[in-house]
């Protein structure tokens, strides 16, 4: 069988570059569609999952369908043809999505896998537009260099560079891993409303693929050959996206000096046989093993429905109270020790309700149009609504005890936050254990979800860090998730508490939050004993 799943591909594109009457250069499409792609998701294919098992019986209806396009030429039967390989992308794409579903931005070399095989849907759809003669707003011509864009830049290259990432990992990997990810969407973007886009995006595009040459070159592959291929593979795009600058150029300036029919000839058979296939043929000699993380920590069972605020508390809490986030701070020693920790913190988590509450929130410049979206949803949903001003604002609130049958863990409470009396944020609080570490295990209910915060403490000389990074373990559960269903997904988002006492016993708490490793809130507690 696996032997059939690779002669079937290319005994069809040999019939296809034999008896095929159609233009020469449709064969760089076809050849991605009936050899590369199906060769490439035998490298990503995990043996005995859902896909696999599926995988021949839509498979060999579609590689046949693209075959008979190029054999049988402009018939009726042509669109429905596309239609067949069109369904197949869609299906290849719902396996990216549960695949990322089960490992969410974990690993961004995981990431990069599956979007490449979400965004093949895209290469599936502009293939549809061009053989059903759709009017995308383009000419032919450009509708079908999307679709030869989506097969190779945004699948072929993004699976390539999860690859990459599975072997060797530098600091840099990670900013150039998203330059690649990022580019194919800028590029349609630039293609669409600004030739100043589409310079910028090859120029971006420039940046990630030298990045990749110099980590390929670095990576400590065991093999040789395979080094020297995956080098090649990568090279070869180096080359090739000097001439996408000068035709991007050109479009912006009006100087065309590069025809799209010489970036046919050249660019489009350089990165079809140099990139494309030595790529395939490198990483095929010996496929990277996948970094792939199981998380058994308990999860709150508790989803809110539209709207969040106090409607939620009224099946869940019960009648006995706590007086704190922690009953006793001594549940996170070694990591920390009550008795060299300042003793107002330690009195704050252990006695929450005897103290007020002031926050300052300053979201960062680059992130408020997004803010002001934000506080749109927050504020109907009565959840984890912080305002837009940076004034400062007392929030007032308390702790109630929440019954551990309902959540699923053990000694949960709600921390309920308001201001001016209206609830802006519930966060149910427990703990659990992992390796001799102690987490704070906290869940804010979402609309039919719950956002999960996996939060390590640690102690500096008498204060108090509280991070989903993983600060001292790299296995550590800590980080933010979203829980929807029987899923758990990881978010690109981090936070960090700094928690200090001052000379007069107040307490001063900084929380920083990041996505995609860049800022974009900040929120400064001033906290007074009652």
């Amino acid at each position: 069988m696996n032997i059939l799943k690779t002669l079937l591909p290319i005994t069809l594109f040999l019939l296809v570059l034999i008896f095929s009457k159609g233009p020469w250069h449709v064969l760089l499409l076809t050849v991605a569609q009936i050899v590369y792609v199906p060769l490439t998701l035998k490298l990503v294919m995990i043996k005995g999952d859902w896909f696999s098992k599926f995988y021949p019986y839509i498979s060999i209806p579609a590689y046949l369908s693209i075959a008979l396009i190029q054999l049988i030429t402009n018939t009726e039967w042509d669109v429905l043809f596309a239609a067949i390989y069109l369904l197949f992308t869609f299906v290849i794409a719902l396996y990216g999505l549960s695949r990322f579903l089960m490992s969410g931005f974990t690993h961004i070399e995981e990431f990069s896998i599956n979007l490449a095989m979400i965004y093949l849907v895209m290469g599936g759809f502009w293939f549809f537009a061009s053989t059903a003669n759709i009017d995308t707003g383009f000419t032919p011509m450009l509708t079908w260099l999307t679709a030869i864009h989506f097969h190779y830049s945004a699948f072929l290259l993004p699976v390539f560079v999860g690859f990459l990432g599975r072997v060797y990992k530098p600091r840099s990997y990670s900013l150039i891993a998203s330059i690649i990810l990022l580019a194919p969407m800028i590029v349609a973007l630039g293609i669409t409303f600004s030739t100043v886009i589409e310079l910028l995006s090859v120029i971006a595009y420039m940046i990630g693929i030298y990045g990749l040459i110099h980590i390929s070159c670095r990576a400590p592959f065991s093999r040789s050959l395979q080094k020297g291929l995956v080098c090649l593979s990568f090279a070869a795009l180096g080359i090739t996206i000097l001439f996408s600058l000068l035709y991007a150029s050109g479009n912006l300036f009006g100087s065309h000096s590069i025809s799209i029919d010489f970036m046919l000839r050249f660019h489009g058979i350089v990165n079809a046989i140099v990139f494309a296939l030595t790529g395939i043929i490198g990483w095929s000699l010996s496929i990277p093993s996948a970094k792939i993380i199981k998380w058994t920590f308990p999860i709150s069972k508790i989803r809110g429905k539209r709207v969040i605020g106090e409607n939620i508390l009224a099946e869940i809490v019960k009648n006995n109270q706590y007086q704190g986030l922690v009953n006793d701070m001594s549940l996170y020693e070694p990591d920390i020790n009550r008795q060299t920790l300042a003793p107002r913190i330690v009195d704050f988590y252990e006695n929450t309700n005897d103290y007020r509450l002031f926050a300052k929130v300053k979201w960062q410049a680059w992130f408020k149009p997004f803010a002001i979206i934000y506080r749109l949803i927050s504020r109907s949903v009565k959840q984890i609504d912080l305002p837009l001003s940076s004034q400062q604002i007392e929030m007032t609130g308390e702790i109630q005890a929440i019954s551990d049958d309902k959540d699923g863990r053990i000694n949960t409470r709600a921390w309920v936050r308001k201001i001016n009396g209206e609830v802006v944020f519930v966060a149910l609080y427990s703990s659990h254990e992992k390796d001799a570490r102690t987490y704070m295990n906290i869940s804010l209910p979402l609309p039919w979800s719950a956002m999960i915060g996996i939060l390590e403490l640690n102690q500096i000389g008498n204060e108090l860090q509280l991070s989903s990074k993983k600060v001292q373990t790299p296995n550590a559960d800590s980080g933010i998730y979203v829980a929807i269903k029987h899923w758990l997904v990881k978010l690109p988002i981090e936070e960090q508490f700094h928690v200090k006492e001052t000379i007069d016993g107040i307490l001063v708490a900084n929380h920083i939050m990041w996505i995609f490793s860049i800022p974009f809130l900040k929120i400064e507690y001033h906290i007074y004993h009652r």
